[in-house]
């Protein structure tokens, strides 16, 4: 199957692998998850607090019956606050199997990159927020931060979470 982008078609092979990333707005930055963790977006709705949780937790929604416990990316990445405006998504992503949704300041698109342009993260520490890059990957105009989901949320705070959001 051809890869078509503004210089050249590739084609998909077992070395050139194409991955599929939905992309979006924190701050400055654009990030992409892997579209397979995604299970839909929505706009920002009522969020119901919950006690003992992390700040950048900011409580969960109910989503036609289920309730599904929310983060604010902007603030787990250590980001200034800001107020939710009309481009403020939740992304609802399923995390070690436990529904999560992910709080951003815009969406994007849905994005192909090849798995040949996609590099490890630098290996300088800039804190705490290095554990959830899992690549960069470029395009032809950018680069994309890829975020591992798996290191998102520590496994405690997930369970914390799920304990919270069930009751």
């Amino acid at each position: 199957m051809p890869y078509e982008n503004s210089s050249s078609q590739v084609p998909e092979t077992e070395e050139y692998q194409l991955k599929k990333f939905l992309t979006f707005r924190v701050d400055k930055e654009e990030y992409g998850i892997e579209i397979e963790h995604v299970t839909e977006i929505i706009g920002i709705q009522r969020i119901t607090e919950l006690p003992d949780t992390p700040e950048f937790v900011k409580g969960v929604i109910n989503l036609r019956g289920r309730v599904i416990p929310v983060i604010d990316v902007r603030q787990r990445f250590g980001f200034e606050k800001r107020e939710y405006d009309e481009r403020t998504c939740i992304i609802v992503v399923n995390i070690n199997n436990v529904a999560v949704g992910l709080i951003v300041d815009s969406v994007r698109e849905v994005i192909d990159i090849p798995s040949q342009q996609i590099d490890s993260p630098p290996a300088i520490s800039r804190g705490s927020q290095s554990r959830f890059i899992q690549g960069l990957g470029k395009t032809d105009e950018k680069v994309i931060i890829i975020l591992d989901m798996n290191e998102l949320l520590f496994e405690n705070e997930l369970n914390q979470i799920a304990v919270a959001a069930s009751g």
